[in-house]
């Protein structure tokens, strides 16, 4: 069973402006909230493909739904959403209605004290998505530089403190391997002020989530997935992304904005030149984000915006 709540999950099957016999793709499976919904929205002719590349996260869904009525119309595939296009394609896909994605990290996945995703677990550093994948955080805690460390700390994190907690992880693996969560946490606690360590959000929340991205590719694979969700999509189909790091919908955002503004000949042209044009429409001037009374009930939601596009 799913300990995951859902975010955005009325705000998110709304924006995507879905009826019955329509084909959709939810890029990020993960708690199955967002997939549950849309399936009562396209059943009982409408098709749904289910993507995640967490294992565990496939069986719990696949679980969930046994004996439902509409799981004939939904497709599970493990796999990276950046691999969209090539998913469409084995599965004789060309065209969808709605595409969603949540670029947040599931309950389920930080309440795995094996995964070490959470600060507050006492596993072992791993923060793999995939599990079969060669990289964990693990490798990137004792084996990568000094100065890559405070540049991913400061990139994926916005760490204040990136330079002195990649120097004090350096001088801790010198003298014995950082293999734990617990032992990560500690190492951070010395490297940051006392101030920090007082803070309503956890001192060590930054460095985690930088390492978390730099093992899964984050930003990367978002860039790559939202290239190919574009082209995806039918002529009046909506993509929806919802992201939690200010990386991320910057990323989005940037992204969105040179879709639809086409032409990127300077301004002193009087005719354009490169030809490029206008491919969606932007739906969310602002991005929409969680209630307050979603945010009381569910803590985790509050750092989360979704923006969402329309194709033209």
């Amino acid at each position: 069973m799913s300990e995951h709540k859902t975010v955005l999950l009325r705000e998110a099957i709304e924006a995507l402006n879905l009826k019955e016999g329509d084909v959709v793709v939810d890029a990020t499976l993960g708690g199955g909230g967002h997939s549950l919904e849309i399936l009562k929205k396209i059943s009982p002719t409408g098709k749904l493909l289910s993507i995640d590349r967490d294992e565990d996260a496939i069986k719990r869904f696949r679980q969930r739904i046994v004996g439902k009525d509409f799981a004939q119309n939904i497709i599970l595939v493990k796999d990276n959403f950046s691999n969209l296009a090539e998913i469409l394609r084995d599965k004789n896909i060309e065209k969808v209605k709605g595409i969603l994605a949540d670029f947040g990290l599931s309950s389920d996945q930080l309440n795995d004290k094996e995964r070490g995703f959470s600060f507050y677990s006492k596993g072992v550093l791993d923060m793999r998505m995939d599990k079969n994948q060669k990289l964990t955080a693990k490798q990137v805690v004792n084996e990568y530089s000094e100065k890559k460390l405070a540049d991913i700390f400061r990139k994926f994190g916005d760490e204040a403190y990136a330079r002195n907690i990649a120097k004090k992880i350096v001088e801790e693996r010198e003298k014995n391997e950082i293999a734990s969560v617990e032992g990560l946490v500690e190492i951070i606690k010395t490297a940051v002020s006392e101030k920090s360590r007082r803070k309503k959000i956890h001192f060590a929340t930054k460095v985690f989530q930088a390492i978390r991205m730099e093992v899964n590719s984050e930003l990367l694979s978002i860039e790559r997935f939202l290239k190919q969700a574009i082209k995806s999509l039918q002529k009046g189909g909506r993509l929806a992304v919802i992201s939690f790091h200010s990386g991320e919908d910057r990323l989005v955002k940037n992204f969105f904005r040179e879709k639809e503004r086409g032409c990127d000949c300077p301004p002193e042209f009087p005719i354009c030149q490169c030809g490029k044009k206008s491919e969606i429409k932007i739906i969310t001037k602002k991005p929409i984000v969680p209630s307050k009374s979603e945010i009381a009930d569910n803590i985790r939601s509050r750092s989360a915006k979704m923006r969402v596009v329309e194709k033209i």
